[in-house]
């Protein structure tokens, strides 16, 4: 007899579920078919699974920065609302700041709290109190009703709340699993990271100006040295990090390569005589564009004999021009080498927290706007927000850095 009463027909071979033998008041059941033929009803073909994977990937990102942004605002509420309630009230003291308005919510995450607490489910003792238990809106809701309070710490509730509605669909997304799409991530990316500055809480990394910090290369970053990104070509590294943002506001740029086309045929000489009028300093290295290097780059590559010479001229020229008008010379140096060309490198302020690099290796016919480019930033390993316990061994940057010094100490100047 089942639940509802209804009688359930017997399992024997004389009632198969498309049987007509059915006793009245019997609910017919339906034996299920055997397994070779659901199979491949539920195989997922490569597309099926590449969706998967970006979806989960998006959410992933999105998780984190949600996560960020929340454990912000609780601890901005919690540093903030606390001292006025908690000496009247005690532990009962976010129950009183939710006060009648936010009764309903509060007493729910106070219910959730106990059952939390009776399964086991609160396995750091630092989570075992209300606040703990209050979602994005409610935290919200908490700075909006006590806004007074939070006003000399905060400029503009305006681009707070913003920030916040912004970031409310993709917590409904990302809470349900539904798909995110792509234009939707970058919103809550830059909602979030605005969030985070407005509450004080903005990457403290200097050459965040320059290549902001992403919220996955704060917390896994140790697990790829000091490389942030990785373009399969130039055209996409551009695309995402333009020559403006990467040589814009730079004190001092070194560069190495063979033509040096990122710098010289995308960034502006003006731009560059006004950085060293400025006190700024520009290191240039060339392949020498009359070497035997060259010639042999050119028969890799299938080109015709003294086409890329006369391009490394071109360039060498242009950059002597922009040195001539300048009146301290000693500020912008051009210097060529000789030597077979293993990479080319634009080291923007190396010598200091603040660096960012650009580096690609030469590889046999391809050219350098074809070839994949590392994106690399000083100082990353002492940047993260969740620190390792592995041994730091360092990173990529000081090896691109020190090889650029000796090859600049073995080439010669371009008068």
């Amino acid at each position: 007899m089942g639940s509802g009463g209804l009688e359930l027909p017997p399992g024997d071979e004389g009632h198969q579920g498309d049987s007509t033998d059915v006793p009245p008041g019997a609910v017919s059941l339906a034996r299920p078919m055997n397994a070779g033929a659901i199979g491949p009803e539920l195989d997922w073909d490569a597309d099926a699974w590449h969706e998967v994977r970006t979806r989960a990937q998006r959410a992933g990102r999105a998780y984190i920065w949600l996560n960020l942004v929340e454990q912000r605002l609780r601890a901005v509420v919690a540093a903030v609302l606390r001292p006025v309630y908690e000496p009247v009230h005690g532990d009962d003291w976010v129950v009183a700041a939710a006060g009648p308005a936010g009764q309903e919510w509060v007493q729910r995450a106070v219910a959730v709290r106990e059952v939390s607490r009776r399964k086991g489910y609160l396995l750091d003792p630092a989570d075992d109190n209300v606040l703990s238990f209050l979602t994005l809106p409610q935290l919200r809701e908490l700075m909006v009703q006590h806004w007074p309070c939070f006003e000399p710490y905060v400029d503009e509730r305006r681009d707070v709340e913003l920030a916040l509605d912004e970031l409310e669909v993709t917590r409904n997304v990302v809470s349900r699993n539904r798909a995110l799409s792509e234009a939707v991530l970058n919103q809550a990316e830059r909602a979030s990271a605005r969030l985070l500055e407005v509450l004080g809480a903005g990457s403290d990394v200097p050459s965040a100006r320059r290549l902001p910090v992403d919220a996955v290369e704060d917390l896994v970053g140790d697990r790829y040295a000091d490389v942030v990104a990785v373009h399969s070509d130039r055209v996409r590294l551009l695309r995402q990090f333009p020559a403006e943002d990467l040589f814009g506001s730079a004190r001092r740029v070194d560069a190495l390569g063979i033509g040096l086309n990122l710098l010289v045929q995308n960034f502006s000489g003006r731009r560059l005589l006004r950085m060293a009028e400025a006190g700024g300093r520009v290191r240039l290295l060339f392949l020498n564009p009359a070497s035997s290097a060259i010639k042999r780059r050119e028969r890799e590559l299938g080109i015709k004999r003294g086409e890329l010479s006369r391009a490394v001229e071109m360039n060498i020229l242009h950059m002597r021009r922009v040195r001539a008008r300048l009146r301290d010379p000693g500020a912008f140096e051009i210097q060529v080498f000789d030597e077979t060309p293993r990479f080319t490198a634009y080291l923007v302020d190396g010598d200091g927290a603040d660096g960012i690099a650009v580096v690609q290796s030469y590889l046999r016919r391809t050219r350098g706007m074809e070839a994949p480019v590392l994106v690399l930033r000083n100082g990353r390993n002492g940047a993260k927000v969740v620190k390792s316990d592995r041994v730091d061994e360092g990173g990529l940057f000081p090896t691109y850095r020190e090889e650029f010094e000796l090859m600049w100490a073995d080439s010669r100047p371009v008068s």
